[in-house]
Order: C-alpha cells, then structure tokens, then sequence
C-alpha cells in the first residue's frame, strides 16, 4: 500500500514532542516524511531538515511556504503534522486547510477561543480532515474500557475520578532553559491555561472518551506553586454530568515522585473500572459483590475492540508510542477513505477531531472563570 505524504510543521531537532510524533507516523508504515517547516527560525528549520534527512528543497523556513509550495507539487504532501506551542495550532493549520491538506494536530485545539473559533469555521470550510492527538484514547486498553461502558459492564454510570499528576514543574525549571517548560509557562503561547490545558484537557479527554459523557458544570480550584508563575500547575476540579453522575479530576505538575500518573477510575451501578497510564497493559473490572478482575492487553478476556488496536502478544510492554501510533494509523485509514470519495462525517471512527477539542477549550474557559470567582460553580 503507497505510504501517504507527511509533512511536519514544528517539531525541529531539540522538540521532544515532533520526535514522538515522527516515530508513531512510522511503526506501522503508512507514512513517508517528504517536507517540514521544523522551526519558527528559518536557519533553525533548515538544520533541522537536513538532520532528518529531507530534501533541502522541501525544508521551508515557514510554514506559510511549505503550504504554497507542497500545494503546487504533484508530488506535494498529504497530511501535515502540526507540533508547535499552542498559540501556533491555528494559523499553521490555516494553509493547509485551505488548500485540502489533511492536518493532524497535537492538542489542545489552540491557546484561545478566537483561534478556536476560527479553526472550526476553517474545518467547516475545507475538505481536509482534522484530527487531534488525544494519544491516550489508542490505548488498547482504554478502547476495552469503552466498550465495556458502552456494553452496560458498569451499569449507569454514578462516579468518575481522574487524575494526571506529574513533577517535573516542582522547580523553576521555566528560568533554567528547559524550553518545555518557558512556553508552558507563559500565557501568550499556552492560552489561559497551565497544567489545566496542558495535561488536565488530556484527563478530561479520558474520562469523555471512555464514559461517553461530557460534563455540563464544574467548580474549579486552580493554583500556582511556582514563584512568579502567571498559569496554574495544580488544579483540582468538581464535576456535575446531566445524567446525574459526579466526578473529580486532579492535575497537577507540581506532585514529587509522580512522573506520569494519568489515572482513570469509573463507577456504575453495578460495577467499576480502573486504568492507569504508567501501567497501561492492565484494567481492572469489578462486578459489584464479585472479585476484582485483571484484564491483560491481548490476553484473555480482552475484546475486539482492544486486540484491533494491539500490536504484540499479551505480556509484552506496549504503552505511548504505540498509542500514538494507533491515531496515526486510524488517521491513515480516514484518508484513504477521504481519497476514496467517502463523506468525513463517516471518516473519523474513534478518532479525536474538532468537537475533542472544542470539548477541551470550553474546559479550560469554565475552569479559569470558576477558579477566578472562588470556584464557583459554571457552565461548560
């Protein structure tokens, strides 16, 4: 099957997150990395292209280039992967929209509600597809936790508790040139939001995704630890569902010993699920009045739903890069398809798109105005 078409805007050399991004678009070979705009510095993004082995006429010193010039090539990319800073998301999509080239972006959506409102009405105007990586949705255990859920395992759904704490922020790692931690920290490329739109949209995500509901208020308590911080690294949020269901959800960067601790536990009227991201090979489902049971990754009890997205045999660790992998490879599926002729209503499957991240940016909103008048209760 010919590989699509990639191309990558951000994501230069010293970027953690473009790395992730270009190995899952690789295992398992649907793409080809032909062009990129790696770095806001055009001397930067050329050496970065060269490192990676790009044609030097396909490595843009910007993004607005890359769209023109990959638009008018027969041979132009497909698919671009935007990985920049948040205040960036909507004016790199832009272009490529326009000119019918899907894009996959990192979340969240954007860092305001203009650019957010301004990238639906540029989906709606497009005929490219726009997907978002709410990575933690390809696991395949979390694909299991769905269809359960949706299966009635749990029953109606009574109680959620999430939970994404880290501590790498624990320092001032902002003024000692960690450069993920200098933009997270400043609102103008992050958006209103700290740890609440970096890692709190990716637990609210969670519990959406697998739950199949949105909550409709909450009452949020943002803090900043940090000295001189203008964002929020610890958050702890109150959540009311119109189904009737309650819910927690604790984000933090600020948590010594936590690393990676995304954490998911729901409870229904007859049973209760638990995952946990640093453990991701695992769920764990108790039927009320029953012993817990451990449900292994492409092990017994595992569904289809869970062994489509599994790569390896049960036992043997499979955990973020495969997650983002299955996004990518989903993605391809969806352009094909898209190629094909198929309408992108009937395109996106369990992919995150435009209504995740709208999702997530009306989060972010109703956490900062219920935390600036004393966490009161709000809208989402």
């Amino acid at each position: 099957m010919r590989r699509i078409r990639l191309g990558m805007v951000g994501g230069g050399s010293d970027a953690f997150i473009g790395g992730v991004h270009r190995i899952a678009s690789r295992i398992d070979g649907h793409y080809d990395l032909v062009a990129g705009a790696l770095s806001s510095t055009p001397q930067r993004a050329k050496a970065s292209g060269e490192a990676l082995g790009l044609d030097p006429a396909r490595s843009y010193g910007s993004f607005e280039e890359m769209a023109e010039a990959e638009a008018a090539r027969e041979d132009g990319i497909e698919a671009v992967s935007i990985v920049t800073p948040n205040h960036v998301h909507f004016a790199a999509a832009k272009p490529f929209l326009e000119r019918g080239i899907h894009v996959i972006c990192d979340k969240p959506l954007t860092a305001t509600h203009e650019d957010a409102e301004a990238m639906e009405k540029a989906v709606a105007a497009s005929d490219a597809l726009f997907i978002l990586t709410h990575n933690y949705t390809g696991y395949p255990m979390v694909r299991q936790a769905q269809d359960m859920v949706a299966g009635g395992a749990i029953g109606t759904l009574r109680l959620v508790q999430v939970e994404y704490p880290q501590d790498w922020m624990t320092d001032d790692v902002e003024s000692q040139g960690v450069k993920q931690a200098e933009w997270r920290t400043d609102p103008a490329r992050s958006g209103a939001g700290g740890a609440i739109g970096d890692i709190g949209t990716h637990a609210f995500n969670l519990a959406a995704f697998v739950t199949g509901q949105v909550p409709d208020r909450l009452a949020a308590d943002l803090h900043s630890f940090g000295a001189g911080r203008a964002l929020d690294d610890n958050a702890h949020v109150m959540l009311r569902y119109a189904s009737g269901a309650r819910g927690m959800l604790w984000c933090s960067q600020v948590a010594p010993g936590c690393e990676n601790g995304l954490r998911l536990r729901i409870f229904g009227e007859v049973g209760g699920l638990e995952w946990a991201q640093e453990e991701p090979n695992y769920l764990w489902y108790t039927p009320h009045g029953e012993p817990t049971r451990r449900i292994t990754r492409n092990g017994a009890g595992a569904t289809e739903a869970a062994n489509s997205v599994s790569r390896i045999p049960a036992g043997h660790p499979e955990g973020y890069l495969e997650a983002f992998a299955t996004l990518y490879t989903e993605a391809a599926e969806a352009i094909r398809a898209a190629q094909g002729g198929q309408p992108r209503s009937a395109l996106m499957g369990k992919l995150p798109g435009l209504s995740a991240g709208l999702d997530g940016m009306a989060f972010i909103r109703a956490c900062v105005t219920s935390s600036r008048d004393d966490a009161a209760w709000v809208t989402i």
